[in-house]
């Protein structure tokens, strides 16, 4: 059995930053280069051995719930036209031993009230969370949530996924600090939700992928709002420490950000770049690309 089944993905943000393209299309359908973003997170989740998506959407997110159905007409015709290739493609975008939850969660009331909505289907046991606009890609090695089951399997505590950033954007993430252990794992000591520069513990932020014990519902049930007058995961991770020992382990991969423009545009380049059917005819037209 594995040591972590089930895996939660917190989906139900408006996706602001990519208005108008995100006025009717959940922002996790974005998709770089041929897959949408929640795809790619999904797909991670499987490869780790989870075989139970817990999806929590607000109410516009309907296309992430189509996307994750079965497509009874679709593969009807792809079969009857013999595109098998085609036909693969989709049956493969969710495992038949894989099953999906969707939860709604009715406000939007920040990252924490999300992961606590996934409670009554995470049970108790512990779980990951992957927020899709961090795709992390590492192609060739481990994904990083295959990274972080095997520190949890090793030290069977919560574990949080980080990255070096510069000190002056700590403010964008949560940060966190503690005495290294091993290479590219360190015990969290502290950890603080968007912190000035100057209050900022280290240049160690937190990104989108998790591993936490059921014991975090208790402490995100007695969360105030913090940051952005919502309910904050840093906060209850924050509570959580004083009990049980977390980790913080630093990632081999490369993140983009596709909840920036820039990091989203980033990784449709450099995926395309990596892409077995269209890698080379990509670059040759990068290559002769005139920008004046």
């Amino acid at each position: 059995m594995n040591s972590i089944r089930i895996a939660v993905f917190p989906v139900a943000g408006l996706g602001t930053r990519f208005l108008p393209a995100t006025k009717a299309i959940a922002k996790e359908m974005l998709t770089v280069v041929d897959k949408p973003l929640i795809q790619y997170a999904t797909e991670e989740a499987v490869a780790a051995g989870m075989d139970t998506l817990v999806f929590v959407v607000g109410r516009t997110k309907n296309a992430i719930i189509d996307h994750y159905d079965k497509a009874y007409e679709l593969e009807t015709e792809l079969g009857m036209r013999n595109k098998k290739a085609l036909l693969k493609i989709v049956e493969e975008v969710i495992p038949s031993h894989v099953n999906c939850v969707f939860i709604r969660q009715s406000e939007a009331l920040g990252l924490g009230h999300a992961v606590l909505c996934a409670k009554p289907a995470v049970g108790n046991e512990p779980f990951a969370v992957l927020l899709p606009d961090d795709l992390i890609y590492n192609k060739g090695g481990e994904s990083c949530i295959q990274q972080m089951v095997n520190v949890y399997n090793k030290k069977l505590g919560s574990v949080i996924g980080t990255q070096t950033v510069p000190i002056t954007d700590s403010d964008k993430y949560g940060m966190v600090a503690g005495p290294k252990l091993e290479d590219r794992l360190a015990r969290v000591d502290e950890i603080i939700e968007k912190p000035s520069a100057a209050e900022a513990p280290s240049d160690q932020a937190v990104v989108g992928r998790y591993i936490l014990t059921p014991a975090i519902f208790d402490k995100l049930e007695k969360t105030e709002r913090g940051a952005g007058n919502e309910i904050q995961l840093t906060d209850a991770i924050a509570d959580l420490r004083k009990s049980e020992e977390i980790y913080a382990y630093s990632f081999e991969g490369r993140r983009y950000d596709c909840g920036s423009k820039i990091g989203y545009l980033e990784a449709n380049v450099e995926i395309a770049l990596q892409h077995d059917e269209m890698a080379e005819r990509f670059k040759a037209y990068l290559k002769n690309l005139d920008l004046d």
